[in-house]
């Protein structure tokens, strides 16, 4: 049983990754890319829209539920759609490499919207895979093996990358991704395994939508469902909204490409590590409730010292504490958020009910980010280039506070329904 248990830890680890590889390669290093060839910053916030196809993804999740891809329905349920939609991110982050970004940007938009589309359909089907894999209280080991397969890919997809465009190309690193993305999903579909879940309700496109919201709505009664979709949907607020500008912040404070990759490289894998397993153990020890106050704050305190580090001179040092505490704090939430998540989802409706979860998660954040560069310009011409770039911190930080309340003034909920210690 524990052979089986690492096995699927292991496993989830892998899923982790290739989910987390196409949301930074288009989401993150996308932004490194288009600020290094000269792109405005207003438009680099308004290209972060391509990623609303993740807080979108409730739309399509009733199709993943309902049937296997035909093509590699052998795998199972799941597994078919993971790799139907991981050839179709393969391809397409082959042919963006080629894609000059300056002269050809609608179609790299365009391309870059395929690979959008096709991760937030991937993880559809990993989420709903990871929660039929196991009882609630063992989901914070494969969120946790999750996470960490997670943020490995951002550090291959952001600090790997990063050092290969500026020794290489571009093109290469993006070409070099697609290989390390063929290689894991191989390996993760080779080690793991898929029982039919029998509680999976199938119905018609309609019902699809309409029974798993009644479903959500009656388990929980109308003014508790409202109170937590409040909290899912600005609990991450802060550092979606931050995300287009990180890259482009460092590049503008003076930053080479290989310099945010190795400082990345050396401090972010330590920070990760520590963060999303200290997340798991957390959820052990106090509960989920104040687990997820933690993590709030964590997020608030930790994105303030970009604003510090915005009115300082260029400091390889500073840059690498920031990023250690910012990946700290993103472990601890992320862990602390799948298992918050999971824990509110039925087994009749597992993938559309995560999947609707996750997008309003991120909804409010990927429309905000989109504006995100204009707030940093209009900042910046009100107060100059870097304490533009301060305020812009100091603002995002704030965005944690809602979440924060509403977590604080709910904790009857958490002790109620035995989610908290």
């Amino acid at each position: 049983m524990i052979r089986q248990n690492t096995i699927k830890t292991i496993s989830f680890t892998g899923y982790g990754f290739a989910s987390g590889l196409p949301y930074v390669l288009i989401f993150i290093t996308l932004t490194a890319w288009l600020r290094d060839v000269g792109i405005d910053l207003s438009l680099i916030g308004f290209f972060s829209w391509i990623m609303l196809t993740y807080s979108l993804k409730f739309l399509w999740a009733p199709l993943v539920d309902r049937s296997p891809t035909k093509l590699f329905k052998k795998f199972g349920h799941r597994r078919s759609w993971i790799i139907t939609m991981q050839i179709q991110i393969i391809i397409s982050l082959i042919v963006i490499s080629f894609i000059n970004p300056l002269t050809d940007l609608i179609i790299f938009a365009l391309f870059a919207f395929n690979i959008a589309l096709a991760g937030s359909i991937q993880d559809i089907a990993i989420d709903a895979y990871r929660i039929e894999s196991a009882k609630l209280e063992d989901q914070g080991n494969l969120a946790a093996g999750y996470q960490f397969g997670y943020r490995i890919a951002i550090l291959v997809g952001s600090s790997f990358a990063l050092i290969f465009a500026e020794n290489f190309s571009w093109a290469f690193a993006y070409q070099l991704m697609a290989i390390l993305m063929s290689i894991n999903i191989f390996l993760s579909i080779y080690i793991s395994s898929e029982e039919p879940n029998n509680n999976l309700v199938k119905l018609n496109y309609q019902n699809s939508l309409i029974e798993p919201i009644n479903d959500f709505f009656n388990r929980f009664g109308i003014k508790i469902a409202s109170m937590l979709l409040l909290i899912i949907s600005t609990y991450r607020l802060t550092d979606i909204v931050m995300g287009p500008m990180a890259n482009p912040f460092y590049i503008d404070m003076g930053y080479s490409l290989s310099e945010i990759g190795y400082i990345v490289k050396v401090v972010a894998l330590v920070g990760t590590i520590i963060g999303v397993f200290a997340g798991g153990v957390l959820i052990k020890k106090i509960g989920l409730y104040k687990s997820l106050l933690i993590g709030a704050f964590l997020v608030m305190f930790t994105n303030l010292f970009f604003s510090y580090a915005a009115i300082n001179d260029k400091n390889l040092t500073l840059l690498g504490l920031i990023v250690a505490s910012d990946s700290l704090a993103a472990g601890i939430v992320g862990t602390v958020n799948i298992t918050f998540l999971t824990s509110l989802v039925s087994s009749k409706y597992t993938g559309f009910q995560y999947a609707l979860l996750t997008s309003l998660m991120a909804f409010l954040g990927k429309i905000f980010g989109g504006f995100s560069g204009i707030f940093v310009e209009n900042f910046q011409s009100l107060y100059g280039f870097s304490y533009g770039w301060m305020s812009f911190y100091i603002f995002t930080s704030f965005l944690a506070l809602p979440a924060i309340l509403l977590i604080f003034y709910n904790k009857s909920f958490f002790n109620a329904k035995n989610i908290s210690s």
